[in-house]
């Protein structure tokens, strides 16, 4: 449970329960979506290059690297001051978008494991959300390419107030689904992500891609979804 004056300005999405000392059971699986349940990293930065090339200005990988797990307007604040575009942030993040939506429109591509993992949840009947920093028409192609019903509540970037690694997107998925954060399992790819679902209380299943993840009292690190099944999640509550 995460008490209000941690979460200022996302009050309305605190799980407000009395404490307990029974065993918490896993009441949903929350997704982070770029690098979780699928690999858009390099989308992204393949739009960021050709942005650069646009207005000849100068980029790396390793700068592209340092925007995994963030708020979309913070990396379109970062990307203006790096590049020293004549754009707003609001607009570079509209560009990214462009490029990013007409690729995973032609080719979704899917992280090991994830979609096996989340169809056996949707089996066994546990809810789950997708949590992203990414906005609703980026994440609409994605979840179009999942079976029905795959996601019982997405939010997305342009629905919350304060972005990742704020608490508030977490909190706003538990509180969508009508479960306490801290019965659910956040998985994600980034320490940014990593901490917002710390800070919404959740356990976190942290399964480093692009960016290293380092461990944490509430992170639980594992090399891949490959091969994981929903009967065992329940066991890496923390």
């Amino acid at each position: 449970m995460v008490p209000n004056d941690n979460i200022a300005g996302a009050d309305r999405v605190v799980w407000d329960q009395t404490a307990s000392s029974s065993p918490v059971s896993l009441a949903a699986v929350l997704w982070d979506m770029d690098g979780t349940l699928v690999d858009t990293e390099p989308y992204w930065i393949a739009t960021e290059f050709e942005l650069a090339a646009e207005y000849g200005a100068t980029w790396s990988e390793e700068l592209a690297l340092q925007l995994v797990g963030n708020d979309l307007l913070t990396s379109g604040r970062f990307i203006q001051r790096q590049m020293g575009l004549p754009l707003t942030p609001e607009q570079i993040v509209e560009r990214l978008l462009d490029g990013v939506v007409a690729r995973v429109t032609e080719s979704v591509p899917w992280r090991p494991g994830a979609r096996e993992l989340l169809a056996d949840l949707r089996a066994a009947g546990v809810p789950c959300a997708l949590v992203t920093m990414s906005y609703e028409r980026f994440a609409a192609p994605i979840l179009a390419a999942l079976p029905a019903g795959s996601c019982q509540a997405v939010v997305t970037g342009d629905r919350v107030t304060h972005g990742k690694p704020h608490p508030e997107p977490y909190l706003s998925a538990a509180a969508e689904l009508g479960v306490p954060p801290d019965g659910c399992l956040a998985i994600e790819d980034s320490d940014t992500g990593c901490r917002s679902a710390e800070q919404a209380g959740c356990t976190v299943l942290a399964v480093p891609h692009h960016v290293p993840v380092p461990s944490g009292a509430r992170r639980v690190l594992r090399p891949t979804l490959a091969g994981m099944r929903a009967d065992g999640l329940e066991a890496l509550l923390l």
